[in-house]
């Protein structure tokens, strides 16, 4: 599934074929022969998809280990939360019904500043909420988390706030809140600054509301934001450049779905749809380990081509990174053989 994924095959077909006309360097992997494509379809049928996310927790922890820290002075993890929909035929994958004719999957992310990596993910159906999911994190106490406000929740906000998590968004313009209050302007573009309590649907929250930070902000093409935060410590300015930071988990969806297979699948069950999405975000993980090892100026796009035309070139990976466009010393046994004029 990783060659499925790095050598974008179209089908079990074309990895059976792929494989198979690789044996000789499938022998370096301790691979005897390529597997046929019943057995891909069974293994993708029957094998749980949790060794997939297993895989992909062990390989977090080692690019964790090697990845810079964020842009910011302060010291807490910064971590970005979005979901994006993935669109499904409802013919083929009539388990994800979406709507009458269509079909569909979330893949809810977080994703850590630190080296831009993705940290947890988890699969839904088409109709499940962000919010719901958002509830289910167990975030690390004393990080800050950056979503949208498809995530405005305040009992969320007040669990959040209790569990010592700070939290950025943006606030919704029906929001009924109290100033308690008003902080001088300070920073470039920064507006208002204020401490609020939000009136809600909640009588636990109504009764013992907890303090919040609005602040309203415009950008250098004259565009309005009002945010909403529990971190009461930090610059306005700076509330405002970690918003911007959400952006990065924008990127990561549009990277994953441009140069990896999750978009189309080679098997229909739902077991499959994961294992496949599972493996996009390895392959993921292996690829931004692999520009966090290089002295190469890698893009993601390019080191994803490069690999694609060399997956099976036999050199030493590390050398090749960091010096991918120098031929490598080759033997006089090693040349081929001229052909007679």
């Amino acid at each position: 599934m990783i060659f499925c994924q790095l050598g974008r095959a179209q089908s079990l077909r074309e990895i059976e074929q792929g494989l198979a006309s690789a044996e000789g360097r499938l022998q370096q992997l301790g691979v005897d022969r390529a597997a046929k494509r019943t057995t891909l379809a069974y293994a993708n049928a029957h094998r749980p998809w949790q060794l997939y996310q297993d895989v992909f927790q062990s390989l977090y922890a080692r690019c964790h280990a090697i990845a810079p820290g964020h842009k910011f002075r302060f010291r807490s993890p910064l971590l970005s939360l979005d979901a994006s929909t993935i669109d499904l035929c409802a013919a083929m994958f009539d388990w994800a019904r979406f709507r009458r004719t269509k079909g569909a999957v979330k893949l809810h992310l977080l994703l850590d500043h630190d080296g831009h990596l993705p940290r947890y993910a988890v699969i839904t159906d088409g109709k499940t909420s962000d919010i719901e999911v958002a509830r289910r994190l167990e975030l690390p106490p004393g990080s800050i988390v950056v979503f949208d406000r498809g995530y405005n929740d305040y009992l969320w906000f007040t669990e959040l706030t209790l569990f010592d998590v700070g939290f950025v968004t943006r606030m919704k313009d029906t929001s009924i809140y109290n100033v308690i209050e008003s902080r001088t302007p300070q920073g470039k573009g920064v507006l208002r600054d204020e401490i609020i309590t939000i009136k809600t649907k909640h009588p636990e929250v109504d009764e013992q509301p907890v303090r919040l930070r609005r602040i309203e902000f415009v950008d250098a093409d004259g565009k309005e934001y009002v945010f909403l935060t529990n971190r009461l410590d930090l610059a306005a300015a700076t509330i405002a450049e970690i918003y911007h930071q959400r952006w990065k988990i924008e990127l990561f969806f549009k990277a994953i779905k441009q140069n990896l297979r999750i978009k189309t699948f080679v098997g229909t069950s739902e077991n499959a749809l994961h294992v496949q999405i599972w493996t996009a975000l390895i392959a993921m993980l292996l690829l931004r380990f692999l520009q966090l090892s290089s002295t190469w100026g890698w893009s993601l796009s390019n080191l994803v081509a490069m690999i694609r035309l060399n997956l099976f070139t036999y050199r030493h990976l590390h050398t090749w990174l960091d010096d991918p466009f120098t031929a490598p010393d080759v033997g006089p046994g090693d040349l081929q053989l001229l052909l007679p004029v």
